[in-house]
């Protein structure tokens, strides 16, 4: 893609409602981006099919041994790493959801010259995480046309993973490296070219819905509840106690018990409550059922 193409794509023109930004009001600036944002979550509806399409090869892949691989450059890569050291605390993941980026972990805070131009450079990334063909591979970009992600999505096949993209853009250049390819179009940004922007929200509002669903496809939520949640600090503690309460409507001090009898396990406690087993039987429950806490009762 040409210089002269680049300038055409819709993150990259001019928006002609911010034209003269640099003199508007503070409120009505304010206005415009408020009522610009909202066109990113049209945009993230009109996606929704090749979305679920998405989460349920990410749901097939999990089961099986395999990764959700982000991949990105700038924002988009930074939205990447994001979500999946969020998967963490939030669903007690190890390595099931992780991000690379161009220019590697210190590009997250200071832009790495050059590095997401170069192909190369992403194939380097994966077989350093060792990619595998059990993996999902989903490309983020913006522009729909960085090189490190169409590396990245080019080594991908090679080794038979899924290739994934999400683009900003549609007929997006990226999509035709990918088996699933998401495209979405919020509009030309109110700061001409600062995908940061509409772009960066759309990414956000999706890998939400990827990781979060994903995550309920394998069993890491009941009803509504963040059963796998790590209990790392005085907040989340409580939240897990919290959430053994409301599951099982137990008393504070028997969520509490259970709880430190279950090892911290949100989900083993939930389970030897609602099932009066011990604690060897509900990890044997929860083992047979694939970690649904409701297969348990």
């Amino acid at each position: 893609m040409d210089k002269e193409q680049i300038g055409r794509l819709s993150t990259e023109v001019c928006n002609p409602r911010s034209r003269q930004m640099d003199r508007m009001e503070i409120c009505e600036l304010l206005t415009l981006m408020n009522e610009e944002d909202e066109k990113a979550v049209q945009a993230v509806k009109e996606a929704l099919p090749e979305i679920e399409r998405a989460v349920k090869e990410i749901i097939c892949a999990l089961k099986n041994g395999g990764r959700l691989i982000y991949v990105g450059a700038g924002t988009s890569g930074r939205m990447g790493v994001m979500d999946a050291v969020e998967c963490v605390p939030t669903f007690s993941t190890t390595d099931e959801v992780i991000a690379i980026m161009a220019g590697g972990e210190g590009a997250f805070v200071r832009a790495v010259e050059g590095a997401e131009d170069s192909q190369e450079l992403a194939v380097e990334d994966l077989r350093g995480i060792g990619l595998k063909k059990e993996d999902v591979v989903l490309a983020i970009a913006a522009s729909g046309r960085t090189p490190y992600c169409i590396g990245a999505l080019k080594e991908a096949r090679k080794k038979k993973a899924r290739c994934m993209s999400l683009a900003c853009n549609h007929d997006a250049l990226i999509s035709q490296y990918a088996d699933v390819a998401i495209e979405v179009d919020a509009g030309p940004e109110v700061l001409t070219g600062s995908t940061r922007l509409k772009a960066g929200t759309c990414q956000k509002l999706i890998l939400n819905m990827i990781s979060t669903t994903a995550m309920v496809g394998i069993g890491k939520v009941y009803n509504n509840y963040m059963v796998d949640m790590k209990a790392t600090n005085y907040k989340l503690a409580d939240r897990a106690k919290r959430i053994v309460m409301e599951c099982t409507q137990c008393s504070e001090k028997q969520a509490e018990e259970v709880l430190k009898g279950a090892d911290g396990s949100i989900k083993t406690a939930v389970v030897m409550l609602l099932t009066g087993v011990t604690r060897t039987e509900a990890e044997e429950k929860l083992k047979i059922s694939g970690g649904f806490v409701n297969r348990c009762i």
